[in-house]
């Protein structure tokens, strides 16, 4: 790693010193999930294959799978809370297609980037994360190909970029 190496990567820690919300944090559920945007959950799991309701059956290889959504509804962000709140009790039924990688025991959500915005960006935001791809998986309701990616390392650091990439300020929540 030469020293320009080093210095990017210094900046992304001080980075993610900054913009990463624990459970510790002292910001209130309201000010974290208030309001409209865009956002990724990063899920790391083991190799499995498993149905997805009406979809069949899909594999997953082991490594980590960024699911790209939107929050643009009546609830907004409070999207990503319940996803969160479904990954840590499986108490639901599952209604989306994430919904069934929330419930899966091989799934483990460890990460949810998002930004605040009212502009459409999901499609955006999964096209520049693009890559490995589960075909059909979250798209329902547009165009694209897919919304759910894989990576064989932590995408952390890049789905930051990509959202700074779009001009948003990302959130991190390590979950």
């Amino acid at each position: 790693m030469d020293f320009s190496e080093k210095k990017v990567y210094s900046e992304k820690i001080d980075y993610l010193k900054k913009n990463v919300y624990s459970e510790k944090s002292s910001y209130s559920e309201k000010d974290l999930f208030s309001g409209k945007g865009v956002y990724c959950l990063i899920f790391e799991n083991r190799a499995c294959k498993f149905e997805v309701g009406k979809k069949g059956e899909f594999s997953f290889d082991a490594g980590f799978h960024i699911y790209v959504g939107s929050a643009l509804g009546s609830g907004g962000l409070k999207r990503v809370k319940r996803h969160i709140n479904l990954s840590r009790n499986r108490d639901r039924n599952p209604r989306w297609h994430v919904d069934y990688l929330h419930l899966n025991p091989a799934f483990r959500l460890v990460s949810a980037v998002y930004a605040f915005t009212s502009d459409r960006l999901e499609c955006t935001l999964a096209s520049r994360i693009g890559g490995d791809s589960v075909s059909g998986f979250g798209c329902t309701d547009c165009a694209c190909s897919s919304h759910l990616f894989y990576r064989n390392k932590s995408p952390l650091l890049e789905v930051i970029e990509t959202f700074e990439a779009l001009g948003l300020s990302a959130l991190v929540l390590e979950l």
